[in-house]
């Protein structure tokens, strides 16, 4: 995992974490993120980060057991964009909207996970000059989702 500020809660069972996200993007790998962590070896984020390509993607990262991979997902236009992670039982879907109504999926993927987990929001900045990140119309809903691939 990347030496970032990580701001979460704890979350019991299944749920839907939704935020607005925008930052100025001044260097590759700047994003503002999401993340859902069992511990330091399973995690999982999603992101809204300048790639190596130079485009602004909606990324996403998956650790199990500490080995992780890295996935770029489309190109998003502009500087705003809305993040959502969807939790039944081990599976997770991290969903990107650049609109907060209509929200695509970025990745379906299962982690090793308790109960509980701790669900948040990563700032990261690791090659350049930090700049800044805002947060906005943060939703935390304590529910089961009827498609989690769809985030329904």
């Amino acid at each position: 995992m990347c030496n970032a500020p990580f701001y979460y809660t704890e979350i019991t069972g299944d749920f839907v974490m939704r935020v607005k996200v925008s930052h100025d993007f001044k260097d590759t790998y700047d994003s503002a993120s999401i993340m859902v962590m069992q511990d330091m070896k399973n995690w999982a984020k999603a992101c809204f980060e300048m790639t190596d390509f130079g485009t602004h993607a909606a990324v996403s990262v998956i650790a199990r057991n500490g080995e992780s991979d890295d996935a770029n997902g489309c190109n998003i236009d502009g500087n705003i964009a809305w993040l959502q992670v969807c939790r039944c039982g081990n599976s997770f879907a991290f969903h990107y909207s650049v609109d907060g109504k209509n929200f695509y999926m970025m990745r379906f993927f299962n982690l090793p996970a308790g109960n509980t987990v701790k669900v948040g929001l990563l700032a990261q900045a690791p090659v350049g000059n930090r700049g800044s990140r805002v947060y906005s119309n943060l939703t935390f809903e304590q529910k089961t989702v009827k498609n989690i691939r769809m985030g329904e």
